[in-house]
């Protein structure tokens, strides 16, 4: 079965058992952006799930989906607007990430707002930096 990545998916799944990748609210995929795409678990032939949510209606969502459902979404979107975790990798402009480098941040948290800052409690979260060949980067825990 092949599917235009042109035309939206405002139908059932085409006779298949699986439901379309379609919003669970709006019923189309007009407007789906994808986050995550991860192996279904139990592994499941010819299914991934999928992370995304509609820029309509603002539902947040994660189902199993049929890749080639998946695949017509991202075709049809030429430049994605956020970031897609994909296989533990991270996308943006429709290519991978590079790691930039790594980071060490403190966070300061005070023990009680009626004290001085004196009692504050350190924390140092270890972060990596990834860049994207567009200059976007994004800094994330370790």
């Amino acid at each position: 079965m092949s599917i235009d990545p042109h035309v939206p998916l405002d139908h059932a799944s085409g006779g298949r058992d699986e439901p379309a990748l379609v919003c669970g609210r709006c019923g189309t995929d007009k407007n789906l952006l994808l986050h995550s795409i991860s192996a279904a678990r139990p592994p499941v032939r010819d299914m991934v799930e999928v992370g995304y949510s509609c820029t309509r209606c603002r539902l947040d969502d994660v189902r199993l989906a049929d890749v080639a459902d998946v695949a017509a979404v991202l075709n049809r979107t030429s430049s994605p607007q956020d970031v897609l975790v994909f296989g533990g990798n991270y996308i943006h402009c429709g290519q991978p990430m590079q790691r930039f480098g790594a980071e060490i941040r403190r966070l300061v948290a005070p023990m009680s707002t009626e004290r001085e800052a004196d009692d504050a409690l350190d924390i140092y979260l270890r972060t990596r930096v990834l860049r994207c060949a567009c200059g976007f980067q994004i800094e994330l825990p370790d």
